[in-house]
């Protein structure tokens, strides 16, 4: 049992130290922690959605963002697709591979930006919500994993975590996630 945990420990640092020196990668890290700034100075509001994992992921990025992250500060716009009476009513009078759209299409606006969390890159209700919002002129950033999938080709910034396994992917999307938090509350003026 102890090699097991500490070749599970020992995975999950080797990823995230290979994308400490992925340029690419932290520049794209860095460009979508400015977008999101961004948005959030501008008055514009800051959607997430994903499925399983993601939905979590997305509800805590917009709980960092809603109430705060490591320090005191305003509030930020933000929120996730995931009220159970609209998912529930949408998926089962209609479907929920465009639940997630139909969200998009009444909120999203030119104003704000969509975060678009999928593992595969290829969830179908993820790729329906980001269509929706780029449709409405939002920008959209995604995060996905493997090869990154239909959603990075979808997206205007995609981080694409570089491994098959999922909770790998998901434990770098967390990660992203708090590197976003950290930047917004330290780096680009949101703390009056």
């Amino acid at each position: 049992m102890d090699n097991t945990i500490a070749t599970l420990l020992s995975e999950s640092a080797s990823l995230k130290a290979r994308l400490a020196q992925d340029t690419a990668f932290i520049a794209a890290l860095k460009a979508s922690a400015e977008r999101l700034a961004e948005c959030a100075k501008s008055g514009g509001t800051i959607f997430a959605c994903g499925n399983g994992g993601s939905t979590c992921d997305a509800m805590h990025l917009c709980e960092e963002l809603v109430a705060r992250y490591k320090r005191d500060r305003p509030g930020i716009k933000a929120m996730h697709f995931m009220d159970a009476g609209v998912l529930t009513c949408w998926g089962n009078d209609l479907s929920f591979d465009n639940a997630f759209a139909r969200y998009a299409e009444t909120f999203c606006s030119s104003r704000d930006v969509l975060v678009a969390i999928s593992t595969s890159g290829n969830s179908k209700n993820v790729i329906a919500a980001v269509e929706a919002a780029k449709a409405k002129g939002t920008f959209v950033i995604g995060l996905a994993g493997k090869d990154g999938g239909a959603l990075a080709n979808l997206v205007d910034l995609c981080l694409v975590v570089p491994s098959q396994a999922t909770e790998r992917i998901q434990e770098v999307h967390i990660t992203c996630i708090h590197i976003w938090c950290e930047l917004i509350e330290t780096q680009f003026g949101l703390m009056k």
